[in-house]
This record gives structure tokens, C-alpha cells and sequence, in this order.
């Protein structure tokens, strides 16, 4: 038998594209390394599966830097809107409860997969487990077959989901990478991002029971301009060994590449919701003012949580049981720009087996964005992580998974 597509990879990419092309009345072979589809996409968000976001296409393009233009055609073709519309197609009803992010109602990510694999089987895509590609076979630059370790399938295109390194133990283990590179693809660096970093300092340990909303993070390297650009906005929680919550995980991305580069990356990091330090002193003056009799820890409580106060005036070696006028000036000096902007040192991380993302992929010089063919290999897609894309949390990366593999799928009934 000789298939219209194959596709490698059950992820939101691949599991889209078998259904645009099965939809078309294409005939489907899914083939899956692991024992079950959809393995990482069942972890996605927690298990609540983030979908996607409301932004308009060219702010979601504009979160993803400089490659995001490279999304426009996916996104024109399937936009937040058009995903909502495809999961109420296959009876999974979706909203938005915070306004911007995208979930099933039932929040669940075992409810988005079984509405997927209903629709596959409605289509009759063929599902095959246990399948690991070894080689995509190609004569004159276009494809003829594909082999697993134990069988060769015919098809003239295949689409390529593979993902790329992030959470090895649920699939994700850069199989398809070697794979194009032998057909003479590029793969850029990869490095895990999505994730939370470790820190030289350990103090804030003591603080993990607190999570701090709307910190401000920005990297503090002297002499270089364009990495104190970098700059990430959202919530912040301590670990015994570092940071993580959602500004973590974003900035995780845009770290990992210069701690190969510089070993560590000093960051500073406003814990008081964007005050600067004018705004920090008239607040703790007014405080002090209606409450003399509070000592200093209570007074910086109306700032950050009580444990981050005792810590923070710990570093600065003041007694918590004075009040803020009876505190010598340097000691409160050194308090007031500590919350401003605390300092620490990211010194590392998990890898990949803690990544959520990778950073880079196949380059994107060598994918049409029209069409998300390769510019080499006629016949052969890409859809998803394993491309030189990645984005924040908040619903990007499965938006773009989506938006990508139903293009790729899309253009097979052209051809």
C-alpha cells in the first residue's frame, strides 16, 4: 500500500496534520515510537492543556522574537479562532476564563485527546504504535518510503512531528534532527528552554511557601547592551535551589543559550510589583507613619510576603525587631535597593529532562512558511517543535503545533 501522507509523531502538530489531510480524503498512516499517541500532549499545561491565547497574530508573532513572522501564513490559515471553531467541530467545547488563555472546559488534556484520536478514527487515518523511523528514503531529492525498525511504508510525503528534546521520558528525544540532517538539512544549536534555573545564591530557599506576582526579571551583565535588553514579566516562585514560576520558565529561554557562553548570568529582579526606589521610601515612610509601633518586618510586609521581608533584611544585616526610623541610613539604603532590584546569579539548570521546549530546530531558511515543505527534499513536511520556533508558556507553542501542522496537511490535496 502506498499512503498519501505519513505522518511521524503524535503531538498537536502531527495529530493535526492527520486530520487536515484526512479530512481531504487523503489516505493517513500516524506512526508513533511510544506505546500510546499523544504522550506529551496529555502533560501539557499541567494536564490542563493551555491551548492558546487570544492575542491578534501579529502580537502572538512579535512573542516569539525575530522568527515569529515566520508563522504568518499557519496563523492567517488557523488563528485562535479557527482552533476554537476546529475543536467545537469535533464536540470538545473550549473558553476563557482568565480572558487570554485558551483551555478546554472540562480542562483536561485527556478530553482534547480523545476528541483527537475519535476524529482520526472517524477519518480512518491508520494509527501504528511502537513505530521508531530509523530512515526517510528519497530518490532525486524526493521521498519514496519511510522505514521503522521493522517495515518499510511507501508514501510520496511525509510530515515530520517528531517534537524536539524536552521531556525525553514522554517521547521527546530529537529523533527526527539526525534524521533531516542526513538529507541535508541544518539543525541550529538546541538548548532547553521552558524550565526552571538554579541560582548561586540559596537564601531564598527559605521563602518557598510565597509566590511573587508581577515581578520585573532583566539579565545584569556589565558592557553588553544587548543582553541587558532581556527582560521578562510575570509571576516568580522560590526553590530550594533556584527560581521558577512563569517569568522563569519564559526567561529560561532566552538564558540557556549565554550560560554556555558565560558560565553564569547575573539577573536583577523587582520583587514589589515595578516600584522603583522613590516609590518603595514614600511607601514605607506612609506606612511607618500610620503604624509607628510596627517594626520593620511588618512594615515591609504591605510590600512582599513576611518571609521575603525577614530575608531580605537579613542580607542587610538589620535587626527585624526595629522600626524603620530607628534603622542607620546605609542599612536602609542598601534595604531600599534591594527591593528595588535583587540581585542573583543563575549558575545552571536540568536539561532537557526538566525542559518543557527546545530552543532551535530545523532552520527556517530551508522551510517554505507557505506551505511548511522543505526547500530540499520535495514531499517532505515539518510541522511543530522540531522547527527553529519556540515561544512562551501561555498557550504559544500548541497554538503554533496546531496552526503548523494543519498547513502542512492542508497543502497535500494541491499536490
Amino acid at each position: 500500500m502506498t499512503y498519501d501522507l505519513i505522518v511521524v509523531g503524535s503531538g498537536a502538530a502531527g495529530l493535526a496534520g492527520a486530520i487536515k489531510a484526512g479530512r481531504d480524503g487523503k489516505k493517513v498512516l500516524l506512526l508513533e515510537k511510544l506505546s500510546q499517541i499523544a504522550t506529551k500532549l496529555k502533560a501539557t499545561g499541567g494536564g490542563r492543556c493551555n491551548l492558546s491565547n487570544t492575542l491578534d497574530n501579529t502580537s502572538f508573532m512579535q512573542s516569539f522574537g525575530k522568527n515569529g513572522r515566520f508563522m504568518t501564513t499557519a496563523l492567517n490559515k488557523m488563528d485562535h479562532n479557527d482552533l476554537m471553531n476546529f475543536f467545537k467541530s469535533i464536540d470538545l467545547e473550549t473558553h476563557i476564563p482568565d480572558g487570554f488563555r485558551i483551555f478546554p472546559v472540562t480542562h483536561s488534556s485527556t478530553t482534547v485527546i480523545n476528541a483527537l484520536t475519535n476524529e482520526l478514527k472517524k477519518l480512518d487515518v491508520e494509527i501504528l504504535c511502537e513505530q521508531r523511523v530509523e530512515e526517510i528514503i528519497t530518490k532525486n531529492s524526493k521521498i519514496t518510503s519511510i522505514k521503522t525498525q521493522n517495515n518499510i511504508y511507501n508514501t510520496k510525503n511525509i510530515l515530520l512531528a517528531t517534537g524536539g528534546m524536552g521531556y525525553p521520558k514522554m517521547g521527546a528525544t530529537g529523533d527526527g534532527f539526525p534524521i533531516v540532517e542526513s538529507l541535508g538539512h541544518k539543525v541550529t544549536k538546541l538548548y532547553p528552554a521552558m524550565m526552571p534555573l538554579s541560582t548561586k545564591e540559596t537564601w531564598q530557599g527559605n521563602c518557598r511557601a510565597d509566590t511573587i506576582s508581577k515581578v520585573t526579571i532583566k539579565v545584569n551583565i556589565p558592557n553588553n547592551n544587548k543582553l541587558k535588553k532581556l527582560t521578562a514579566k510575570g509571576d516568580l516562585i522560590f526553590t530550594s535551589t533556584g527560581l521558577r514560576g512563569p517569568v522563569i520558565l519564559d526567561f529560561a529561554r532566552e538564558i540557556t543559550p549565554f550560560l554556555d557562553k558565560y558560565k553564569e548570568v547575573p539577573i536583577l529582579v523587582n520583587l514589589t510589583h515595578g516600584m522603583n526606589e522613590d516609590q518603595i521610601i514614600k511607601a514605607i515612610k506612609e506606612k511607618s507613619t500610620k503604624e509607628p509601633s510596627k517594626n520593620i518586618v511588618e512594615i515591609l510586609s504591605s510590600l512582599v510576603p513576611t518571609s521575603l521581608a525577614k530575608e531580605l533584611c537579613k542580607i542587610c544585616s538589620i535587626d527585624i525587631s526595629k522600626n524603620y526610623k530607628n534603622i542607620q541610613g546605609e542599612a536602609k539604603n542598601k534595604l531600599i535597593k534591594l527591593l528595588a532590584w535583587t540581585p542573583f546569579t543563575i549558575s545552571g539548570h536540568d536539561g532537557f529532562n526538566k525542559a518543557m521546549i527546545t530552543r532551535g530546530g530545523i532552520s527556517l531558511k530551508e522551510i517554505n512558511p507557505n506551505t511548511m515543505e522543505s526547500k530540499i527534499i520535495k514531499g517532505l513536511y515539518f510541522a511543530g517543535e522540531i522547527i527553529d520556533i519556540d515561544g512562551p508558556c501561555g498557550g504559544y507553542n500548541l497554538q503554533w503545533s496546531f496552526s503548523s501542522g494543519f498547513l502542512a496537511g492542508e497543502l497535500l490535496v494541491n499536490l
